[in-house]
């Protein structure tokens, strides 16, 4: 029988993941990107890690490929490149060997907050998880308060400030385009 933490206690262990305590010493490439990416759970950063080796391994097949099997080959490229160009995860269209440099900070980069800063709508990356948390960020219609939204390039050109953002008015009346009408709906 195990007792109950005291709230110091409790306190001092809200962040430790006693389960998979084993795993996450040691890995400084992992340390490095929860921290620069601030990243709040490790299952995020665990779950881009399989998805990026999920890819690396489907262009090695793709790549290992029989010369008997040059369309399929050239279909599944085609393919595959279109499908990462569209998540923003290579840069060009071009090469099956830009799927060797997918990562997890691949992922990383294509989260809503990091794309923020990319926008200019933050200027820390703390600001931006701060806004996208408090509800001032939509993509498209939908009002997004999760961080660990990843944006396609597709949806990258709708990030807005919500209507009734203050952050909103407070660029609007800096800019002087502040219309009282639109402001109070």
């Amino acid at each position: 029988m195990v007792r109950k933490l005291k709230f110091h206690e409790q306190k001092l262990l809200k962040r430790l993941d006693l389960v998979s305590w084993e795993a996450a010493s040691g890995n400084l490439a992992e340390l490095r990107v929860l921290r620069r990416y601030r990243l709040q759970r490790r299952e995020d950063y665990t779950r881009y890690n399989q998805l990026s080796r999920a890819v690396r391994e489907l262009a090695r097949r793709i790549r290992d490929l029989g010369e008997a099997d040059a369309a399929f080959r050239a279909r599944c490229t085609a393919a595959l490149l279109e499908k990462l160009h569209g998540l923003g995860l290579v840069s060009s269209k071009h090469s099956l060997e830009q799927c060797e440099w997918v990562s997890a900070s691949s992922f990383c980069r294509r989260r809503l907050p990091c794309l923020l800063l990319r926008l200019r709508m933050a200027q820390r990356l703390r600001d931006a998880i701060a806004f996208v948390e408090q509800g001032h960020v939509r993509v498209g219609p939908e009002v997004v308060t999760d961080p660990a939204c990843l944006v396609s390039r597709a949806m990258e050109d709708f990030i807005t400030w919500t209507h009734s953002s203050r952050i909103r008015q407070h660029v609007l009346n800096y800019n002087q385009e502040r219309d009282d009408f639109d402001l109070a709906c």
